[in-house]
């Protein structure tokens, strides 16, 4: 007898979830419970598929840390029930919802897999389809047993990447995300690729650990020519600021002029962490390569090397809501923890 792994699929609200009346041509919500009615292609798969909806889905524009800590919680209620998970989620804010969850989970021995679309389920044109069916497959890859995928991953327009890897790049193509620093774990075409050598794997000797501490109080400074320092000192002078990511030029650099190095190193002695990442899409911070990054290399601001600005400032929430001390801070955030940097 067959048994066939258990999906969770999880909703909480988006373009994915949404139908259209084609007598009036408005959108209305998709009924998830009758799911196999609507996408009798689900019958296909070799799993059985359950769900379970926000009370109220939301637009990804109003996504938040309260809602990452329901969907956490929702996986860790049903975590020993099932073998694997699809969250369904807004495409505008899912980088920055998977890579929380990313790190909330930790020793994750089962897929979260989060899709979306741009189209809605009922077009005639959609991706949702493709994009919710391929998922659900991906999250019920087993072999011998165990689950093939063990990570936070987002998956869309036929390649499946690791989740805190992953930023929207477009608001009109299907095509809507990259992962420009890591390559794609699995790739969907006549057949379905996994990329093993590039695939998270589990400590067996450890167990779930849900984090459902984040602190928001963290701000995003992105350097533009002609920034001063009113304005700078403004951006980093919140009462309640704890911590910024400062989105630099290219490998890291920013303006050497006194005032620019006065304001974050004021700050600094206040107690404000500072990140570096670079507004590239790709590539990496290397403070000191270039003479414009050397004052901040000597302020000892945190290298976020790699990363995502997704998957930097929900790391920094993490890490200030596990309470890491000031002193190891630093080596923790430029340590990798979910494979969020290379």
């Amino acid at each position: 007898m067959n048994t066939y792994p258990d999906i969770l699929l999880i909703y909480t609200g988006g373009t994915i979830g949404m139908i259209k009346d084609f007598e009036t041509g408005a959108l209305r919500a998709f009924d998830f419970d009758k799911l196999l009615e609507r996408i009798p292609e689900l019958s296909h798969l070799d799993c059985n598929i359950s769900t379970v909806s926000f009370d109220d889905p939301i637009d990804s524009s109003n996504m938040n840390t309260s809602y990452w800590v329901h969907i956490a919680e929702i996986i860790k209620d049903n975590y020993d029930a099932f073998d694997g998970f699809v969250v369904l989620h807004g495409s505008d804010t899912m980088s920055y919802t998977a890579s929380a969850l990313s790190f909330m989970l930790e020793n994750l021995a089962k897929p979260v897999v989060f899709t979306g679309s741009q189209l809605p389920i009922g077009d005639l044109r959609t991706d949702a389809k493709e994009n919710l069916i391929t998922s659900i497959q991906i999250a019920s890859l087993h072999e011998n047993g165990v689950p093939t995928i063990t990570e936070v991953c987002l998956y869309f327009e036929y390649k499946l990447y690791r989740a805190n890897r992953t930023t929207k790049i477009n608001a009109e193509h299907f095509e809507a995300f990259a992962s420009l620093n890591y390559p794609p774990l699995a790739e969907s075409g006549v057949h379905l690729k996994v990329n093993k050598e590039y695939l998270l794997r589990p400590d067996p000797k450890k167990t779930l650990k849900v984090h459902t501490e984040m602190d928001s109080n963290v701000a995003l400074v992105k350097i533009f020519p002609g920034i001063n320092k009113e304005t700078l000192q403004c951006m980093v002078g919140g009462n309640h600021l704890k911590a910024i990511i400062l989105e630099t030029y290219g490998a890291g650099n920013a303006p050497t002029e006194d005032w620019f190095v006065d304001v974050l190193e004021e700050a600094i002695k206040k107690g404000l962490i500072i990140v570096n990442v670079t507004q590239c899409s790709g590539g990496s911070v290397s403070m000191g390569q270039y003479e414009t990054s050397t004052h901040l290399k000597r302020l000892k601001v945190i290298s976020g090397k790699d990363i995502t600005t997704e998957a930097a400032i929900t790391k920094l929430m993490y890490l200030l809501g596990a309470r890491i001390g000031s002193k190891v801070f630093k080596t923790a955030y430029e340590t990798s923890l979910r494979g969020e940097m290379s």
